[in-house]
């Protein structure tokens, strides 16, 4: 077993990646992620933001969450992907596109060593507030 100095948390891997702390903000988690993801966050955020402008930005669950009634998509940095939270029914609709990444019911795997598809990412925002 191995336990973060940080946070005191326990692992089986020695050094293993991992968040650790609260963050009070957005702001604060991207600050708190890998320098080399933090444009990617920070780019995401963006591009939900411009697709979701009546969403209002929290954390749940200690992840970046964009809220409209609902919590509409969530985001959370990995040690090797982005894991895009839009819900089972966004995972559904989308499925074609997401052919070539690892999906769960509600979450998207998004890999950080392949190009970042914003494209994808504002599409699957849009067509979820429509449904708000």
């Amino acid at each position: 077993m191995w336990q973060c100095p940080k946070c005191g948390k326990e692992f089986k891997n020695t050094n293993q990646s991992h968040y650790c702390g609260k963050s009070a903000t957005i702001d604060d988690y991207i600050a708190g992620q890998a320098e080399e993801v933090r444009p990617i966050l920070q780019k995401i955020r963006k591009t939900i933001k411009s697709a979701a402008p009546d969403a209002v930005e929290k954390l749940s669950w200690q992840m970046p969450t964009f809220w409209q009634g609902k919590n509409i998509i969530q985001f959370a940095a990995h040690k090797k992907h982005i894991g895009l939270y839009p819900g089972p029914s966004a995972v559904a609709r989308f499925a074609e596109r997401l052919a070539g990444y690892k999906t769960s019911k509600g979450a998207i795997q998004l890999p950080l060593d392949k190009p970042m598809d914003y494209d994808l990412i504002s599409d699957i925002t849009k067509w979820l507030v429509q449904g708000v």
